[in-house]
């Protein structure tokens, strides 16, 4: 198993599920594994997952054939997943998000919007730098915590 065999699938309706997943994209060939991300405090979805199939080509037909679909309601986006970097911007969504603007510590990210770990929570950005340790835009932080 690769890092070319793993989808990103964002636009989720927050009614969807692991099954459900599994269920629509099990027919482009044999899955490892489902993720649905959850809010740690109330336990909903954040409307993204990830999909793992075995054989990365597998993974490139389901995106195909998948990207821009409607699934339960919601036009979704499929793309390989990005691996999380250490530092830096980047994360799925190229020109919506991506990298050029320091993001502080903490990295990658995946969606129109970058979240940053931070010990046991997510932390929602905006792809600017925010809080200690993070050249912004521009050069130096100006925003203190």
């Amino acid at each position: 198993m690769t890092e070319e065999a793993k989808l990103f699938v964002g636009g989720l309706n927050f009614d969807t599920d692991e099954q459900g997943l599994e269920d629509v994209f099990s027919k482009y060939g044999q899955i490892a594994e489902v993720r649905v991300i959850k809010d740690k405090d109330t336990m909903t979805s954040r409307g993204f997952g990830f999909i793992t199939f075995e054989n990365p080509e597998d993974a490139n037909d389901a995106m195909e054939a998948m990207n821009g679909k409607s699934l339960d309601g919601r036009q979704i986006r499929v793309g390989h997943a990005e691996k999380k970097s250490g530092g830096g911007g980047g994360g799925y969504g190229g020109s919506r998000g991506g990298s050029g603007y320091g993001r502080g510590r903490g990295g990658g990210g995946y969606g129109p919007r970058q979240y940053e770990s931070r010990g046991d929570s997510y932390y929602r950005g905006d792809g600017y730098s925010r809080g200690r340790g993070g050249g912004g835009y521009g050069g130096r932080n100006s925003y203190n915590q």
